[in-house]
């Protein structure tokens, strides 16, 4: 539709009466835009270029010539990138680059399904430290003056020209663990159990040799017939499945980190499937070693597949809940795990309520002497049960 505006004409001098007259101009419409220009082929090159995959790289010694690089049966197999999708998804998400884009496109092609990774090795404590089990009395013992134990023992590593030093000494309820700054070695073990054994008050007898931590993997033997005697129904066990393996060289150097367990297939079913837990490191290198291994049964044989850990739900040491680990407990304090008081549990003893004198109660409640276990029931953190709270007869253990 066109557009009017007024516009005065110029005033003529020699008429200065003539009146000003309104002229009407008609201004035509705009002429229309021209239409985008569709990118050239140079250009769509230009873009493409970061989203098709690597060419091989050409010799930089053969110049002028016109060679094309050869490609293998796989990539000339795989499907190429469709250009006008490419292109979209660049012009939808400005800021992602080639790499990014490429697997977009696959994710909307349904080509980026990834096989299921199985994780079979479970991510154990570090190996910076050392564990030596003992007694819960030479453990007391050892820990009143862990500083001086620490000074000693890096003097004893310094003397042997080692890199390796010990940082600091915590004790557990049943052992001790030594934070080293590095990986100890079969030598500074050694260093470390002699000093251990020979310190005052500490009864050698009941100290055990140090050992590293370890992780655990989960395996599982298949296509194991649950009958392993021709014309017997004598079922398979787990004692069976341990003479086997050690009779099998590839086991020699793997120790079981729990019982074995043999279960049928299906109930109407003759094979059966064996897991086995082993001690391994956090790279699982045992692991490595028998992983799609085969051997013979009698008649059979029999493959080692990796399993799916099942480590089990963690319990805090510090306030004896479940579903968490101890480092990352929340409370301020520690709790004690035979009375749920806020003291230690070593020193259930010596704060808590029940082994106090109580004469306002009836009955009246006398003093536990000194030196004497607690002869009271414990009260579980968890069931409230009488039990203390790592007690295998909790309700929170077997479930």
């Amino acid at each position: 539709m066109s557009k009017f505006t007024p516009r005065t004409s110029p005033i003529n001098s020699n008429n200065k009466k003539e009146s000003l007259k309104s002229v009407l101009v008609t201004i035509n419409k705009a002429p229309p835009l021209p239409p985008l220009l569709t990118k050239s082929k140079k250009e769509i090159n230009v873009i493409s270029k970061y989203f098709q995959p690597k060419k091989s790289i050409v010799n930089n010694n053969i110049q002028g010539s016109n060679v094309n690089p050869r490609k293998s049966y796989a990539q000339a197999s795989k499907p190429l990138a469709n250009t006008s999708e490419v292109l979209k998804i660049k012009e939808m998400f400005l800021l992602l680059n080639a790499q990014k884009i490429n697997q977009v496109n696959n994710i909307v092609n349904g080509q980026n399904k990834l096989k299921p990774h199985i994780k079979m090795t479970t991510k154990g404590p570090s190996r910076k430290q050392i564990i030596i089990p003992m007694s819960s009395d030479n453990i007391s013992s050892f820990m009143k003056s862990s500083s001086l134990h620490v000074a000693n023992i890096n003097r004893l590593l310094r003397n042997a020209k080692t890199d390796v030093l010990v940082d600091y000494i915590c004790s557990d309820s049943m052992d001790i663990n030594i934070i080293m700054n590095r990986v100890a070695q079969q030598s500074d073990m050694s260093i470390i159990d002699q000093y251990v054994k020979n310190s005052d008050n500490i009864n050698s007898l009941q100290v055990e040799d140090s050992c590293l931590p370890k992780s655990k993997s989960y395996l599982k033997i298949i296509s194991i017939s649950f009958y392993p005697h021709t014309n017997s129904q004598e079922k398979l066990t787990s004692i069976n499945i341990k003479t086997i393996l050690k009779q099998n060289y590839i086991f020699d150097n793997i120790s079981l980190a729990s019982k074995l367990r043999v279960i049928k297939v299906s109930p109407k079913s003759d094979m059966a499937i064996v897991w086995i837990d082993i001690w391994d490191v956090q790279s699982g290198h045992n692991t490595k070693m028998l992983i799609n291994r085969c051997f013979n049964v009698g008649n059979y044989i029999i493959t080692i597949r990796g399993a799916n850990m099942n480590p089990g739900v963690l319990q805090c040491k510090n306030c004896w809940k479940w579903g968490h680990a101890t480092f990352s407990c929340r409370i301020q304090g520690a709790k004690c795990v035979k009375c749920n008081g806020p003291h230690r549990s070593e020193h259930h003893r010596e704060f808590s309520w029940c082994c106090k004198a109580n004469a306002k109660i009836n009955p009246l409640r006398l003093e536990t002497k000194k030196g004497k276990p607690c002869p009271h029931s414990f009260k579980c953190s968890n069931c409230k049960g009488d039990h203390q709270a790592n007690s295998n007869q909790c309700l929170f253990w077997r479930h």
